[in-house]
């Protein structure tokens, strides 16, 4: 039997990595300073690892350091120039890069690069970080990438990736950032497979954490009182990131969600489950990497200075709709 059909979704990381050891073997986890972050950390320690909490703010992350034995670095996912920072400073080899930090269904703003926020954060940071960090790998390594049952709300919409031509949509952006973190996950893996790394992208579960906190508080009670019963423990949450940072013999290049692979949809199931086509799509992930890779190229030929992010000055609308949901995905990158 399979580890991943060991568990389901009722399994939590602790759950999932008993038996394991990995003594040894270091580990960064973005955004571990909150939401499932903190459980992802502690069981990866628990079970011997060496975890970094690589977070915006340091301080946050102390007493977690401290509880597990890991350490802080300060990064700031939404500041290409803090990724660069991370990058230079690390100087030992990585066993496992646990892409967890997020923001999600954010009021429009745009970041020093002129980046739509969702979309610099979720992917265009974690890109950076992973791409900067792809040299100190090793073989065997693993990239785990946290996406959300939300990529349903939007492909990546390559023609206007920065909503500079169409109306600002949360939702959308937030799906849009979703769908590029899977397509990330996938080529990921098949350029790196040849060195031994893998990577593989996940939903966590229907969990309520502060990564909601930019909900309209009417719309957030009422989908607690809709799904509340079905909603995952922080603990539970954790437990598919732990799965694909640990488990042998998982498929790579792959979508998870509840300990197992994804069902591919017509349309994300109880705004939970499933995975959309468009996210595994092979020619999709190869030019989101080299558009990705162009725009991280000009926004440092460029010098932007480093800035927190600044609202946009364009017309913005926030949506609830499609299958954003309960999907709480992770911390925020702080």
């Amino acid at each position: 039997m399979g580890p991943s059909l060991r568990f389901d979704a009722e399994s939590t990381a602790a759950e999932v990595v008993a038996g394991i050891d990995m003594s040894g073997k270091t580990i960064i986890v973005t955004g571990g300073s909150s939401g499932i972050g903190v459980e992802t950390a502690r069981a990866l320690a628990g079970a011997g690892a060496e975890v970094v909490l690589a977070i915006r703010n340091p301080e946050a992350g102390a007493e977690l350091a401290a509880e597990i034995g890991g350490r802080v670095e300060q990064l700031d996912l939404a500041d290409l120039r803090s990724v660069d920072a991370f990058v230079a400073r690390w100087d030992c080899p990585l066993h496992v890069l646990v892409n967890n930090a997020g923001v999600m269904m954010t009021p429009e703003a745009r970041t020093a690069q002129g980046w739509e926020l969702q979309l610099a954060t979720n992917h265009l940071g974690h890109f950076a970080l992973a791409v900067g960090l792809e040299p100190s790998m090793v073989d065997g390594a693993r990239v785990v990438v946290v996406s959300s049952s939300g990529h349903g709300n939007s492909p990546v919409v390559f023609e206007d990736l920065m909503f500079d031509r169409r109306p600002y949509d949360s939702g959308s952006a937030y799906g849009q950032s979703k769908t590029a973190n899977v397509l990330f996950a996938v080529e990921a893996n098949r350029r790196w497979a040849s060195r031994g790394i893998t990577a593989n992208a996940l939903m966590p579960g229907g969990i309520f954490t502060n990564l909601q906190r930019h909900w309209d508080p009417t719309v957030l009670a009422d989908m607690q009182a809709q799904h509340g019963a079905a909603s995952k423990t922080p603990q539970q949450g954790a437990a598919t990131s732990v799965l694909l940072a640990t488990a042998p013999h998982l498929p790579t290049g792959r979508y998870f969600e509840d300990c197992h692979e994804a069902v591919v949809v017509e349309q994300i199931t109880d705004g939970l489950h499933g995975v959309m086509a468009y996210a595994l799509d092979s020619v999709a992930a190869e030019r989101l990497w080299d558009i990705s890779l162009a725009l991280i190229a000009r926004a440092r030929a460029s010098g932007a200075p480093s800035s927190p992010a600044t609202p946009s000055s364009t017309s913005s609308t926030s949506s609830t709709s499609g299958t954003s949901g309960t999907s709480g995905t992770s911390g925020t990158s702080g």
